[in-house]
């Protein structure tokens, strides 16, 4: 038994070698604004992804292009032997959770008040190499 938890562990070491991941914590911008971009670079190349973010005109795409630049960094400390052309990653996952909401009021007429909230967002993005993308 202990052999075989050894063989586990080192079998999901190799696929934890083969996938990078970064997060985004706190990003002042409304989910539903950011998945509308996340979900553009989806099961793309990396490549391609980072053109895509690069030409669009969102506020959106500039956050996630640091992003994916710093999933592309945490991969290849993790490859420092590893070729980023040969590697075709993809971006296996991306996630938009919501994150903190700031609430404030804003005065409205006859004594009234309105509710604004004021939403932010936490991106999860993996990166995965193209022979063994999740679907």
């Amino acid at each position: 038994m202990g052999v075989r938890k050894k063989q586990m562990a080192e079998r999901i070491k190799a696929e934890k070698q083969k996938v990078a991941f970064a997060k985004l914590n706190n990003c002042p911008t409304s989910p539903r604004k950011m998945r509308l971009v996340a979900d553009l670079i989806r099961g793309q190349k990396v490549e391609k992804a980072l053109a895509i973010l690069r030409f669009n005109s969102k506020e959106a795409s500039r956050k996630l292009e640091k992003l994916l630049l710093s999933a592309l960094a945490n991969w290849q400390a993790k490859n420092e032997e590893g070729n980023l052309e040969e590697a075709d990653l993809v971006i296996s996952e991306i996630r938009v959770d919501s994150g903190t909401m700031l609430k404030r009021l804003r005065p409205a007429p006859q004594g009234r008040a309105h509710r604004i909230r004021k939403r932010s967002n936490h991106v999860t993005l993996v990166l995965g190499s193209n022979n063994n993308t999740q679907s």
